[in-house]
């Protein structure tokens, strides 16, 4: 029995991706570093099949998933699944995205808007996280993107996120200058639609 065939069959069968880290605890009679091989060797084999679903890396662990070009196939059998957002969901996220940690102050601040109960759907759906309290006074919470989310939009880490200078190149009339971070005073308060980089149904995992 190969390990190539143990380690792809754990991952075809595992429900969220998995990291080296828990393939070694699951795998202790392999070094680390054969299981670090057998992943990169796997990751090449499916990629050089042209298959249907490769094996990528994402959120901090690997799973296989489908192509994004066959996003429209998929879709008609799995349509009901497909994550959906809101224009002011996808806003806020796309702001806790790009300037967590962040408060729900300084967000409003950004969005001109009460985003409350955005945040909460967002913490419901679990694209976002407490990550604690701001050491200021009244000690607001503080925000930032999951691993969920990072699933969701097959992103290895936030890294991976598109810079700004990526996102304007896509818009015919950028409408913003580009700058390292959007300031946080309600003279800067705009409408970042054209910031988000992510499609509002993302590619179905395997």
């Amino acid at each position: 029995m190969s390990l190539s065939a143990i380690v792809e069959s754990i991952i075809f069968a595992a429900e969220t991706p998995l990291s080296l880290d828990r393939l070694c605890d699951l795998l202790q009679e392999f070094e680390r570093s054969e299981l670090k091989s057998c992943l990169i060797d796997l990751a090449a084999f499916h990629e050089g099949r042209g298959g249907g679903f490769h094996l990528v890396e994402v959120a901090g662990g690997w799973q296989f998933r489908t192509r994004s070009e066959f996003q429209d196939y998929i879709v008609r059998h799995v349509r009901t699944r497909s994550a959906k957002f809101s224009p002011s969901a996808l806003e806020t996220l796309a702001i806790i995205a790009y300037r967590q940690p962040i408060t729900r102050a300084e967000v409003e601040y950004l969005r001109g808007v009460d985003c409350g109960g955005v945040i909460k759907t967002l913490l419901d759906k679990k694209l976002i996280r407490i990550l604690g309290k701001k050491e200021i006074p009244g000690r607001p919470l503080i925000y930032g993107t999951s691993k969920e989310f990072l699933e969701t939009f097959g992103l290895k880490d936030l890294k991976a996120l598109p810079t700004l200078k990526e996102i304007q190149a896509l818009d015919e009339t950028p409408f913003m200058e580009l700058q390292e971070e959007l300031p946080l005073d309600q003279n800067a308060t705009q409408n970042i639609d054209t910031l988000l980089p992510f499609d509002t149904e993302h590619s179905a995992g395997s």
